[in-house]
């Protein structure tokens, strides 16, 4: 697994029996900091791998890019200051292809994200309304009840590094037509993993995400929300519940946001009109 997994000495204690020193594996957490054009942009706490998919896919939720050709070489280089100094592979430089627009100044970041905040410390809740160029409310895409319900164990039977350290969210994207799963990724924060997944969306030309759900391990926040908009994603399924304003978001932009999808049943929270199903009250 390379620098995805470390494997450290632990005590394993239990009530009523004698401590067992084993040998464990973790999760890796490192900074990346993500450059646009030798200037830095955001430094985010993240699972190594996949670094140009978190990259881009972040530059999507930001609303700089939403093509492939927009960006024209992503390169790992050497940290701060750097002068022969070992190359981490923790600064990714993307350079934007011509006439593609940088970041805004308001949209630079002079703090770090942590592996569970995501945008923690931006100014305002305005400031984070992206508006997103594909439009979600005229997906025409609905689903079966007993297809979403199943999305979180298919999820979860995918997470092999999971299986080894127990400590990563993933995000999954889910054609609706054909059932197949179109990609995986795992990351210590929420936020990365689904910037992964979009990231990979944009690099294989398939944005928007028409068509598909969306599935995270965790609780689905505002971001989350945004960042699936910002794709193109007319459906997110958390498995954990999301917040007031991740529904009053999701509602707003057209998204059907479902929440709970534990077992054999689910809260539909917004655009219910894409489950199909009779609902009795």
């Amino acid at each position: 697994m390379g620098r995805i997994t470390v494997r450290r000495a632990v005590i394993r204690a239990a009530l009523g029996a004698e401590p067992v020193r084993r040998i464990d594996s973790l999760a890796v957490e490192e900074p990346l900091e993500i450059r646009v054009a030798g200037r830095p942009l955001v430094v985010t706490m993240r699972t190594p791998g996949h670094d140009v998919e978190l990259a881009a896919g972040f530059l999507v939720s930001e609303g700089v890019i939403g093509a492939a050709e927009d960006i024209r070489s992503a390169i790992h280089c050497g940290g701060p200051g750097t002068g022969g100094e070992i190359n981490e592979y923790n600064v990714l430089d993307i350079a934007l292809a011509v006439g593609v627009a940088p970041p805004a100044p308001d949209v630079t970041r002079n703090f770090y994200t942590t592996s569970s905040c995501g945008m923690c410390g931006k100014a305002s809740i305005d400031a984070v309304r992206t508006v997103s160029r594909f439009d979600v409310r005229t997906d025409p895409v609905t689903v079966e009840p007993e297809q979403v319900v199943a999305l979180p164990d298919r999820l979860r039977a995918e997470q092999a590094v999971f299986d080894k350290t127990g400590g990563l969210h993933a995000a999954g994207l889910f054609d609706v037509a054909s059932g197949e799963l179109l990609v995986l990724r795992e990351d210590v924060g929420r936020h990365n993993a689904v910037d992964k997944v979009i990231g990979w969306a944009l690099l294989q030309d398939r944005l928007p995400l028409r068509g598909v759900v969306l599935q995270v391990s965790g609780r689905a926040s505002f971001e989350l929300v945004q960042k699936a908009v910002m794709a193109g994603v007319p459906v997110l399924s958390a498995v954990s519940a999301p917040s007031s304003l991740a529904v009053e978001l999701a509602d707003e932009a057209g998204l059907t946001l479902l929440g709970f999808v534990r077992g054999d049943h689910m809260n539909i929270y917004s655009q219910p009109q894409r489950v199909r199903q009779e609902v009795r009250t």
